[in-house]
This record gives structure tokens, sequence and C-alpha cells, in this order.
């Protein structure tokens, strides 16, 4: 006689089918485990979150925005100018900061009352508003080997290689790509544990 209160031994299907969910649960907790784990090695090797703080390189990245860096790019491809770049402070290798490059190595910059010049031709500004140039002037020099030379959007509110001169490649360690608070500045930046990034 039958145990009715087995409900195996009564309809063996059902077990079948209890079974058929433990592995496929199994299965599910498996591939998010390792989907997780994969998430986290990109994270730490690949991208890095950074905090920018200042205003040199409004409009494009505001004080206090939060964004993500490419760390591992610049093994594959060369630094480009317009890219925007983190590198440590050639002054204070303990702080990071994030500006545009300007000029590649071997090029000669010189500013004019504020309008920068490439071995004698003018760069034109797309990423400054003229509100935000100033009149300054610098140079002509001429940017050593393996080396860059950066600036802030903001013009008249940067603290950069008209300062503390040329960047050396060694120094650069991201490339600025994506925004991801405030929500509203939320997007790609390559179109157009957390380090502190200063743009003053």
């Amino acid at each position: 006689m039958q145990d009715a209160s087995n409900p195996d031994s009564s309809n063996p299907s059902e077990g079948v089918r209890a079974s058929h969910v433990r592995r496929e649960l199994r299965s599910w907790t498996r591939d998010l485990a390792v989907a997780l784990g994969l998430a986290v090695v990109v994270m730490i090797f690949l991208y890095q979150p950074v905090k920018v703080e200042g205003t040199s390189m409004n409009p494009l990245l505001s004080d206090q925005e939060r964004i993500f860096i490419n760390k591992f790019v610049y093994r594959f491809e060369p630094i480009d100018r317009g890219d925007v770049v983190v590198f440590w402070y050639p002054l204070d290798r303990s702080k990071s900061f994030i500006k545009r490059v300007v000029g590649l190595p071997g090029e000669t910059i010189q500013i004019k009352a504020g309008d920068v010049y490439v071995n004698g031709k003018e760069l034109p500004d797309q990423y400054v508003p003229s509100t935000y140039l100033d009149g300054s002037s610098f140079g002509p020099r001429r940017i050593p080997p393996d080396s860059y030379f950066v600036m802030g959007d903001h013009r008249d509110s940067s603290n950069d290689s008209r300062v503390f001169g040329p960047v050396p490649r060694q120094y650069i360690y991201g490339k600025a790509v994506f925004a991801y608070w405030p929500v509203d500045h939320f997007g790609s930046l390559t179109s157009s544990s957390t380090v502190n990034a200063a743009s003053k």
C-alpha cells in the first residue's frame, strides 16, 4: 500500500520537476556569481571611479562630478589631442589632475592673447566656450619627447601646463570615458578605490 504522504511516490513527475528546478537554480546562481566576479575584475583592472574637484574642466565636467576613467586604453592606443586625461600632478605625485591634451610630443606650443597655436597654426578651440577663454600669452615652447601639453577647458580658471609644464607620459594613467553622477550628466565623455582628480 502506497504512503499517501509521500508526493514523490504518488506522483514521480513532481520530484523530477523539483530536481530540475534545483539544478536550474544552482546553474543560475553560478552564472550570476561568475558575471559579478568578472564585473569586479573589469572595474578593478580596467575602469576606475574618479571624483572631479574644481571647475577648470567646465563645461564638460563640473565640481564634484563622478566619472569613470579607462586605465588600460593607452596600452593599446596613443594619447591623442583632445583626450581628457587623468595624471599625477608633476609637482606633487600624491595628487591627481584631469585636463585636456592640447599639444603632443615634439610640437611647439604658443598662446597669443588666449589663442592656442600648434607649430605656428591656430588650434580651433571647439571644446572651449568663448566666455571661458582668457587673454594670456605663453611660449613658444617645444614639448619634450614623450610629454604632453595639457590645459583646462575653463582657461581662465585652470592650473595646467602653462604653470607646471608638459606632463611626462608615465604620469598619465587614465582617460575619462563616462560620467555617472549627477544623473543629468550621465553619458559618454569620449564622443565630444576612488581617486579625487583636481581640475583646479
